[in-house]
């Protein structure tokens, strides 16, 4: 049988890397990771908190990373990240899009115009059922940036576990929030993971609030050997 080799669009959030260890469980022969660093925290299409820390979660999970930088302008970021799959030799590209269609959407055009496989195992599932799933495979997911009422600053730094999870279901009965923060109620950063060669350490961190919002934005990390 012969082996695809694919791309995977990789922010170092919950879905993003969830995505790439699908793939990687289904047989897939993961060459690059794909990064687009937005300076724009309001992007359509990029997580951007902690984006910086890609080069370093690349390191964890040894996969080579290619990476360009973005203004994260409306339609105009997809040419950024058009660019940077043009210029490699894969056959698919991996992306971890549960629920969003503007981004599943673009990101399908965009393989279609570039002859690749748009390859999307998390499309449509249960969200409640996605986030056991990362749980019970034994990722490491801090929530990193809320934006949703209900959210407070307590949320902020929280491991996602079986007991958030339950939180977070409660959040949807009561503000009708994404378990899944596809709709941007809430941001993760992933230290790490059953596919993780070394972990991501958070050395310095500083929280922001902002009367209805926050970030725990990681001002000094570092990998380390994985005991």
């Amino acid at each position: 049988m012969c082996v695809m080799n694919v791309a995977v669009l990789f922010s170092g959030g919950k879905d993003s890397t969830y995505a790439l260890y699908v793939a990687q469980q289904h047989g897939y022969d993961v060459t690059h990771l794909v990064s687009v660093k937005s300076a724009s925290t309001h992007s359509w299409m990029y997580h951007s908190i902690n984006i910086h820390l890609v080069d370093l979660l690349a390191q964890c999970l040894q996969i080579p990373l290619i990476s360009t930088t973005s203004e994260g302008e409306k339609e105009e970021e997809l040419k950024d990240l058009y660019h940077l799959l043009a210029s490699l030799s894969v056959e698919g590209v991996v992306s971890g899009a549960i629920a969003s269609v503007y981004q599943y959407q673009r990101i399908h055009r965009m393989c279609q115009d570039l002859h690749l496989e748009s390859i999307t195992p998390l499309w449509m599932k249960n969200q409640e059922t996605v986030l056991k799933e990362q749980i019970k495979a034994g990722f490491d997911i801090i929530i990193v940036g809320v934006y949703a009422e209900g959210l407070d600053a307590s949320w902020l730094g929280r491991h996602i576990t079986t007991e958030v999870v339950d939180d977070l279901r409660r959040m949807q009965q009561h503000h009708g929030i994404n378990m899944a923060g596809e709709g941007g109620e809430y941001e993760t950063l992933v230290v790490d993971g059953p596919n993780f060669q070394k972990r991501l350490v958070l050395e310095k961190t500083r929280t922001q609030w902002n009367r209805d919002n926050g970030t725990l934005n990681v001002i000094e990390a570092s990998v380390h050997k994985k005991s």
